[in-house]
């Protein structure tokens, strides 16, 4: 029997969007886990696993799961002896300290002796440890950011993105614990054969993360721009320079970094440069 490789994602919420969303560009048709425990690719040789965030870990270490996306903070958390493979740019946040808006807060050491919920406390440990602090940690789950509200903690440790939450009930962040993104995380241990699909589906997952960073540009301009124009453009080796059919105009492919396009559009158009189009790449091959 051909040999599958199983990978373990969470069960609901915008992790398991943003991964079912990575395997689909990835080329990879699987249904999207609702109800199920697990679902068969169609069209590639793998399985997925559709489990709580927190499990996911001891099931890549105990074997049961090759590999599975989840984010950094917690894999930190849980300190499964797991591998990193590769980073997958989504589900950005951080794990902060937060307290009342009306609590005058001079510095980290105010936490000295407080009460401080969390559903992280090995990394919140570590944190307060790093900074010799000694502070009751309150281990609660869900809806930690009401606990100073009703008087359970003077401070929280949890996850923030946006910030609203902390705002909507009376917090403010002050201090970062750590930051995290979406790994790849994979067993140390794996079959060759497992270890095999695995690199086969790390090689799709960095071409579409490439493409995400760069966009094709295509431009018009004067022949005698030419040299200028390709001496501005921060693309891969040397564009393609094609003739238009007008004499003396020609067409300039190339491809870039998006972050760069607006810093350079000027120069580009003081250069010479018309009718500038810029389009999304939906694989990119290095």
């Amino acid at each position: 029997m051909e040999p599958r490789l199983k990978i373990a994602i969470q069960k609901s919420g915008r992790l398991q969007e943003d991964s079912l969303r990575l395997l689909r560009e990835c080329g990879i048709r699987v249904d999207d886990g609702k109800d199920q425990l697990r679902a068969q690719a169609r069209n590639f040789p793998l399985d997925l696993l559709y489990l709580r965030n927190s499990d996911i870990p001891q099931y890549i270490e105990d074997g049961v799961a090759h590999a599975g996306i989840l984010g950094e903070n917690t894999w930190l958390e849980k300190q499964k002896d797991i591998r990193s493979v590769i980073s997958l740019g989504f589900a950005k946040c951080r794990l902060s300290v937060a307290v009342s808006k009306t609590t005058e807060y001079p510095g980290v050491q105010w936490l000295q002796g407080k009460r401080i919920a969390t559903s992280y406390p090995n990394s919140l440990r570590a944190f307060l440890e790093k900074h010799h602090i000694e502070a009751e940690i309150h281990e609660i789950s869900g809806s930690v950011e009401i606990a100073p509200n009703i008087g359970l903690a003077d401070a929280i440790c949890d996850l923030v993105s946006s910030g609203s939450t902390l705002f909507q009930n009376g917090l403010e962040e002050k201090e970062v614990v750590l930051r995290s993104e979406a790994h790849l995380y994979a067993n140390k241990q794996l079959d060759p054969a497992i270890g095999s699909i695995l690199d086969k589906l790390i090689f799709r997952i960095q071409s579409v993360l490439e493409a995400r960073q760069h966009r094709y540009l295509l431009m018009n301009a004067p022949v005698s721009s030419v040299e200028r124009i390709t001496q501005i453009l921060p693309g891969m080796k040397s564009p393609t320079v094609m003739p238009l059919a007008v004499e003396g105009w020609c067409s300039i492919h190339t491809v870039i970094p998006e972050a760069r396009f607006w810093d350079i559009i000027d120069e580009l158009k003081a250069s010479g440069a018309q009718g500038i189009l810029i389009t999304p790449i939906e694989k990119m091959i290095l």
